[in-house]
């Protein structure tokens, strides 16, 4: 598709960006909801839900992105589509924490799940570092370190599922706290819960199909800027494939599921790890690990430092912020622009 979008008029890419982006608006929401229905039919709670369910669909675009990016020989572009868009869906949760007015949202939001993500996120991060730095080594021209990404990921998921229904550790709830919906009291049986999951389903591709031409159209729009790999990858091309989880924590946050939001915020930012593995293993001129630059580790080092604040921030849990904003968001908002800035200054001086 990036092919044929290249060959157009630009007017036709950015009409067709837009017209994804309103599909993505639509759809997303009502799988939002759906979602917070699941939740609660399952019994599986709205951080799994917002993790996984949530979490994995919406980041189809991003994951397809890199994956192209990678088979074409792209290595920085989709390690960068990866980390940028971990940090740029951090960022959201500063839009969010404004656009919720009761408190601040890590306040709010409190919860052990949330907590247990944010550590599951930095424990990949922390393998990609390991990976980052360690001597050449692949079996077929994948890097150990890939498969270990994944396999981490799998097994911290089932301590997700452990700690929500068996919690060792529970937030102190206070006026301000949310806590999860429980409207229809037990889980719904399997025939009850079929049509909310095919709903679900419909919705979901939608999404990840819209997601899919976004990526292309951005792609495809910032080909002719002359930008590095790691910036069009980790500004231009994680934002655009970034939208769906705006679009869902927006409309969480809305409806009152701030454990939702937050852990579609988290939970898909611990997918998105995920990304660099699956390049890897589409990347064919051997690890993908030692064909990165300065620019992927910028970024990581920033999705690092901003996971780290707002797992602060939701250990703190300070009620008032600074213009309806906790200090955990100024924060993150500070670092995220400190890094774009940082390496457009580079890009230009290099």
């Amino acid at each position: 598709m990036t092919e044929l979008l290249s060959q157009a008029h630009i007017g036709i890419t950015i009409a067709l960006f837009l017209l994804a982006g309103a599909t993505i608006a639509v759809f997303g929401i009502r799988m939002t909801y759906l979602a917070r229905d699941l939740a609660v039919a399952t019994g599986l709670g709205e951080a799994f839900m917002g993790a996984v369910f949530i979490g994995a669909t919406t980041s189809l675009s991003g994951i397809i992105a890199s994956a192209t990016a990678a088979w074409e020989g792209q290595a920085g572009l989709a390690v960068s589509n990866s980390l940028g868009g971990i940090a740029a869906q951090t960022l959201f949760l500063v839009l969010a924490d404004l656009l919720y007015r009761k408190a601040n949202l890590e306040f709010a939001a409190a919860s052990v799940e949330n907590m247990m993500m944010s550590v599951q996120l930095m424990l990949l991060l922390c393998i990609l570092l390991v990976a980052f730095n360690l001597p050449d080594a692949s079996l077929l021209a994948v890097h150990p370190a890939s498969v270990v990404l994944v396999a981490a990921y799998l097994f911290t998921l089932k301590l997700l599922v452990d700690t929500h229904e068996k919690p060792m550790w529970m937030p102190r709830m206070s006026p301000g706290t949310v806590s999860e919906s429980r409207k229809h009291g037990k889980r719904h049986s399997r025939r009850q819960r079929s049509p909310l999951v095919l709903h679900f389903a419909l919705c979901a591709t939608a999404v990840g199909l819209a997601g899919w031409v976004i990526a292309n159209c951005g792609i495809v729009i910032v080909e002719q800027t002359g930008l590095s790999a790691g910036i069009t990858g980790g500004i231009f091309i994680a934002v655009s494939t970034s939208l769906p989880e705006l679009v869902v924590a927006v409309t969480a946050i809305r409806m009152g599921a701030l454990t939702l939001a937050v852990g579609d915020i988290v939970g898909g930012n611990a997918f998105d790890t995920l990304f660099v593995a699956v390049s890897d293993f589409f990347y064919r001129e051997g690890p993908i690990f030692s064909a990165i630059d300065n620019t992927e580790r910028v970024w990581l080092g920033s999705a690092m430092l901003m996971n780290t604040i707002l797992l602060m921030g939701l250990m703190y849990r300070e009620r008032r912020g600074i213009a309806n904003i906790g200090m955990e968001s100024a924060l993150i908002l500070l670092v995220y622009v400190g890094t774009v800035l940082l390496l457009g200054a580079q890009a230009l001086s290099g």
